[in-house]
Order: C-alpha cells, then sequence, then structure tokens
C-alpha cells in the first residue's frame, strides 16, 4: 500500500480546488503534433515564492496530492492520510453513497439559474479577487495558488507558441472566449493580433481592459508596429458571433458538462476559419473518483462546478462538425492539470 500525509497550514480556496486535477509526482510540460510526438517545453516562470504551506511526507506512485487538498482545503492546520492501494475500491463505493448533484441544485437555486448563472455570479463577485489574485503577480498567494498560476501561465505560453509555429500573428484575428483578466489577450495584441475578447464576467473584463491599457500603452517598452487595444466584451460562449481567423478557449469547458460543452465547441468552431484551440480538464476514472472525494468537503462557501472532459468526447464533437484535432499539448504542475488541443476543418 502507499501513502499520502499532507499537512495544510490554509484553505486552497474553492476554484483552485477544480482546477487541481495533476500528478504530485512530477511538474512537466508535454506538447506534440502528429509530425514530431515528443517535443518538449519547458516555460520559464519568474515569479517565485519562498512560503512554506503545503508539507509533502511521501507521494504514491499515480497519485494526485492535487485532490488530496481538495479534501483537505476546509481543515485549516489539519493533517489528513490518505490512503492508497487496495482502498480504492471501498473508496469507490462510500462515494456511491453521496450525492454532490443535490448540492449542485441547491447551488443553482441561490442564483436563480443553471451552470450559467452560477459561473456569472462567482466569477463578478468571490471569485474575482481570488483569480484576479492568481492571475497577476502578486506574492499574496498561498502555494496552491501559486502552482496553478504557473500552470496557466505554461498553458498562454503553449498556445502563443502553437500560434506562431503558422507565421507572424500580425493582423491576424482572434477571438479569445473566456479571457479572464487578459492573460492570453494581452500578449496576443503584443504580438500585433487583432483580438476580440470576452467572458460572462463584468469584473473580469473591466479588470482585462485596465491591465491591457496598462502593457500596451503606458508601459516603459514601446511597441513597434503599435498595438491594437483587444475588444473586450462581457458575453458567454453562445452568445459569441462573427468570424476569426483562430478562436481560443481556455480553462472555460470546466464549468459546464459534456452534454452543453458539446453544443459550445460546436459554436467556437462556427466562429473560427482555420483554427481552434481548446484547454480542458481530463477526465479519467483515478481524477473522476478523487474528484468526488473533493465533493464530499465543499467548504462553507461554495465556488461553481467543476466538469471533467474525455479527450474522446471533445475529439467526437469537433468531428461532429467536420473538425480534427491536429496538435495535443499537456499542461501539468502539481495542482494544475490541462490538455490542449488545436483542431482544424477536416
Amino acid at each position: 500500500r502507499s501513502h499520502i500525509l499532507l499537512k495544510f497550514s490554509s484553505p486552497a480556496g474553492e476554484r483552485e480546488r477544480e482546477m487541481a486535477y495533476s500528478s504530485a509526482l512530477s511538474s512537466h510540460v508535454c506538447f506534440h503534433t502528429n509530425r514530431n510526438p515528443n517535443p518538449t517545453f519547458s516555460p520559464k516562470i519568474n515569479k517565485t515564492n519562498t512560503r512554506k504551506h503545503l508539507t509533502v511526507a511521501a507521494i504514491p506512485p499515480l497519485s494526485t496530492a492535487a485532490e488530496v487538498a481538495a479534501v483537505a482545503a476546509p481543515f485549516d492546520g489539519t493533517t489528513l492520510a490518505v490512503i492508497g492501494g487496495g482502498s480504492v475500491a471501498a473508496l469507490a463505493a462510500v462515494l456511491s453513497l453521496t450525492d454532490p448533484e443535490k448540492r449542485r441544485q441547491l447551488q443553482a437555486e441561490e442564483v436563480g439559474g443553471g451552470d450559467k448563472e452560477v459561473v456569472r455570479e462567482y466569477f463578478n463577485k468571490s471569485g474575482f479577487q481570488r483569480w484576479k489574485k492568481i492571475y497577476g503577480d502578486t506574492d499574496e498567494v498561498n502555494r496552491v495558488q501559486l502552482d496553478i498560476r504557473i500552470g496557466h501561465s505554461k498553458t498562454v505560453e503553449n498556445v502563443m507558441k502553437m500560434l506562431a509555429e503558422e507565421g507572424p500573428l500580425q493582423g491576424v484575428t482572434v477571438c479569445d472566449a473566456g479571457c479572464g483578466t487578459g492573460c492570453l489577450s494581452i500578449p496576443l495584441a503584443k504580438q500585433g493580433a487583432i483580438v476580440s475578447a470576452s467572458d460572462i464576467s463584468a469584473a473580469m473584463v473591466a479588470e482585462a481592459e485596465k491591465q491591457a491599457r496598462e502593457e500596451l500603452f503606458t508601459g516603459e517598452d514601446e511597441l513597434s508596429p503599435a498595438p491594437v487595444m483587444p475588444k473586450f466584451e462581457v458575453k458567454d460562449l453562445e452568445s459569441l458571433d462573427g468570424k476569426y481567423d483562430t478562436v481560443v478557449c481556455l480553462d472555460v469547458l470546466i464549468h459546464y458538462p459534456q452534454s452543453k460543452a458539446d453544443g459550445m465547441i460546436a459554436h467556437l468552431a462556427s466562429l473560427a476559419e482555420n483554427r481552434l484551440i481548446l484547454s480542458f480538464a481530463p477526465k479519467t476514472f483515478y481524477y473522476d473518483l478523487l474528484k468526488r472525494v473533493g465533493e464530499l468537503f465543499p467548504g462553507p462557501s461554495k465556488a461553481t462546478r467543476a466538469y471533467l472532459h474525455s479527450e474522446a468526447d471533445v475529439e467526437r464533437a469537433l468531428q461532429k462538425v467536420g473538425w480534427r484535432i491536429r496538435k495535443r499539448g499537456l499542461t501539468t504542475t502539481q495542482f494544475y492539470f490541462a490538455k490542449l488541443v488545436e483542431a482544424v476543418p477536416a
């Protein structure tokens, strides 16, 4: 039997628990195309943090310390031992008796709607401050939040590399669907892309526009040619329209079940002329099981619902609308795990 012994000195926060589906064995980024399946990228993150919030005594094979964090997060200063190996079946039996969907229904009723309303409410209120901090450069983040920042930054960097492989971005039209605070929109604009950026959260859009103005037009570095300010709008995915060379949607599908994600993928593909890039939290039996563990401990303040998606389901949704996956990538850190795919018309 293998064991994990973790001690947490501060709660991880709500959406940190949603996005934490990564292996604690290593931190790496893998990315490949059909032509050359093996290159590895190691994006550099300048920010470091020496705070000690998490003590790992032992890490088992195929373990996900991130999901243990999801369980332990509500218990400040508590030591949690999770037994692996032969106890997985027993754990599955216990989880079969839980009903997280009932909690989800209550959560939706609180804001008078379904997944979309829950997401909008969360990212306009408590979630905005949390994710502004994670996506920013402040040192006021715990170890889990810092790790997620690094993971998300790696995903953005991999997307930029993926786009640059096709040539300069000067004048290329890009739709950044679910732009957050502008982590991708701003680098795209710096490279000369014509960016249309949107988010369901008005607070996120306002912050993205503020940061874009500061970085693109009031910074010390002069960009040549002068960048075009991204067009920021408050919109959900279903409301997006227009035609773009490339559509990018990062870390958004986690908020929607596969039944809704299929329609969203189809809609995003209809907006793209040449490329559609998606990232999502992948669904496997093990990650799904450990996610259920986290659902046993929702904590005092509820976040948005978290949905995992299998790569096969995403690929089938693309194939239904005449698209095929050309490139596949994977970003993992200790607390962040995202599958990245680039699709093109078949």
